[in-house]
């Protein structure tokens, strides 16, 4: 596949948003920024993604939210994890590590 990615496995977004929230509290723009940071630009999460994403993880209580302002002065949305949201994250990234492993095993030997 070249290019960006675009598409993401499901549930691979909210364990990416999940992961991003881990250390620091965010807003929907900085989450998406810095998932594209992280990534290389190789991952591109579309707003028309990254909210619903959010508004599951919040109704899951995964995570919460509070208004703040922006880098720029304007009131914003900021999300971070609840102690459930750790939790689901811990449980998360060792699913996906070893669904990677398996994956890399498949790559490599089919």
């Amino acid at each position: 596949m070249a290019g960006k990615t675009n598409d993401l496995l499901q549930g691979a977004l909210e364990l990416l948003i999940l992961r991003t929230l881990q250390n620091e509290s965010r807003h929907g723009w900085g989450i998406l920024k810095r998932i594209e940071q992280i990534s290389k630009d190789e991952l591109v999460i579309h707003q028309g993604s990254l909210y619903p994403a959010l508004y599951r993880l919040e109704k899951n209580g995964d995570i919460k939210s509070a208004f703040g302002l922006s880098e720029n002065n304007r009131k914003a949305k900021y999300y971070s994890l609840t102690k459930a949201g750790e939790k689901r994250l811990e449980q998360e990234m060792a699913t996906w590590g070893k669904f990677a492993r398996a994956v890399g095993l498949i790559l490599k030997f089919a």
